[in-house]
């Protein structure tokens, strides 16, 4: 079973064709300018439940869409641009 997601631009399209764009938020307590690049970088809030996302169609339109997506099911709920 493959993700897909509906551009709103494209149609039903496989997630291989999108790039995930969280903007990670940087705890204030981390000082060290390595640390919080560390952080900005690699640590991803991985929320469980209901939550909007932002997705860029690399392979397509090349447009960013808003996805609001069921992480423990992976079930897109909608998807809009």
């Amino acid at each position: 079973m493959s993700l897909h997601l509906s551009c709103p631009h494209c149609g039903r399209r496989p997630l291989q064709e999108f790039v995930y764009g969280e903007i990670p938020v940087v705890p204030d307590y981390i000082t060290d300018p390595d640390a919080r690049d560390l952080d900005r970088a690699f640590m991803r809030a991985n929320p469980e439940g209901e939550n909007l996302e932002r997705w860029f169609h690399t392979y397509g339109c090349r447009r960013w869409i808003t996805v609001r997506r069921d992480t423990r099911t992976d079930e897109v709920l909608e998807s809009y641009g």
